[in-house]
């Protein structure tokens, strides 16, 4: 019996051990496994909640789907002179049909991840490829413009706009993170986000002399990009600081890591979630202009209150990735007027149409964007 007894102890000291040694295992992979963030220390404003012109709806609810085949993500869609709609997906194509999806096809594959995309006066498409930069697709071949500046890689061309004097402006996400090393640009946008470190930039390629400049640097994921209507301003969003900004067009090296200067403005700030794709609307009812903007997601309370905590935001990302802090779904666009007033809100709390980019405008409705549906979701117009 007492033998007994003394195994029964001793298996169960070495159960103890054995757990205590996972314990400890556990503690030191959590305080010291590598990550590749290095976080940075920054306020986070207090969120404001849905309230104001954003105070809750369900009026982005009930959407009606436009078929994309087997494609999914159509990030940014637009409406070509040819009167065609256009959507960029995950799998590199740009698709082209008709307005109710009919007629659908590959316009082209870049060979990359498609973000945003516009065309020149000469109707070439113009896009932001997360992968490979700066392209031009005429007649079905893809060139490319640009995918470095200063002599540094372009890693996360996002979005982009043609000016009526053939200037080309586009945001480069990151200068830390580029989705072809970190598993796509969803993934990119999480380390960039979580990071803070502030590397995005608004660049410029001027087709004449095919260099590339850089407008302004030090955001916080730089993405959407709209010209004023008399395309002396940018509008670009800072998604990781939940805002938009309003730049000179004519501006170079604009460093705006310390807020506003030479000229650059914030006119939307402390969002409740994050924002994406910036697109110009129909004029308002008063004749002004109207730029349309996506919030991908809703702003999550543990992101903001981890800003001046970097080490326990390395910790976060040692965590599985089914436990990160990544916001549920939302549908949630919205859009506001050049200074900065918002004019129109639609929401769908249930977030059924998962991470609303953006939305194009036409007479007959919206045309919803999203980083991963399968289908472009379209808002008749009543």
């Amino acid at each position: 019996m007492a033998t007994a007894f003394r195994f029964k102890v001793a298996a169960m000291k070495g159960v103890w051990r054995v757990m205590g040694l996972i314990v400890l295992a556990l503690g030191v992979y959590m305080l010291v496994w590598p990550v590749p963030i290095q976080p940075v220390v920054w306020t986070a404003p207090q969120p404001p909640g849905y309230v104001g012109p954003h105070a809750p709806n369900a009026r982005l609810a009930n959407l009606e789907t436009i078929p994309i085949g087997d494609d999914v993500g159509p990030e940014h869609i637009a409406f070509g002179p040819d009167g065609k709609l256009y959507a960029a997906v995950a799998s590199g194509n740009i698709l082209r049909m008709a307005a109710d999806g009919k007629g659908a096809g590959v316009f082209v594959n870049t060979g990359g991840r498609p973000l945003g995309f516009d065309f020149d006066a000469s109707g070439r498409l113009i896009v932001a490829d997360a992968r490979r930069g700066l392209l031009a697709v005429t007649d079905k071949t893809v060139d490319l413009l640009a995918d470095h500046v200063e002599g540094d890689p372009i890693r996360l061309a996002n979005s982009v706009v043609v000016a009526k004097n053939g200037l080309i402006y586009f945001t480069d996400s990151s200068r830390r993170f580029a989705p072809s090393d970190w598993g796509g640009t969803f993934e990119a946008s999480v380390l960039d986000i979580m990071e803070q470190s502030a590397t995005g930039r608004l660049l410029v390629f001027d087709p004449a002399t095919k260099k590339t400049a850089v407008v302004a640097r030090g955001l916080s994921f730089a993405n959407g990009v709209a010209l004023s209507g008399d395309e002396k301003h940018l509008f670009v969003v800072e998604t990781g600081r939940y805002r938009v900004w309003k730049i000179p067009a004519d501006a170079r090296g604009l460093e705006l890591t310390k807020g506003p200067n030479a000229g650059a403005t914030i006119v939307l700030e402390n969002l409740p979630g994050y924002p994406d794709n910036l697109m110009r609307g129909l004029p308002t009812a008063d004749g002004k202009a109207k730029i349309w903007v996506g919030l991908t997601k809703p702003r999550n309370a543990l992101i903001d209150q981890l800003a001046d905590k970097p080490f326990v935001r390395k910790m976060v990302l040692r965590l599985p990735r089914a436990l990160w802090p990544i916001p549920p779904a939302y549908g949630h666009v919205f859009a506001f007027t050049e200074d900065g007033a918002v004019v129109d809100d639609l929401q769908d709390p249930n977030g059924v149409y998962p991470e609303t980019t953006g939305a194009t405008e036409r007479l007959d409705g919206l045309y919803i964007q999203s980083l991963h549906a399968h289908s472009i979701g379209y808002l008749k117009r009543r």
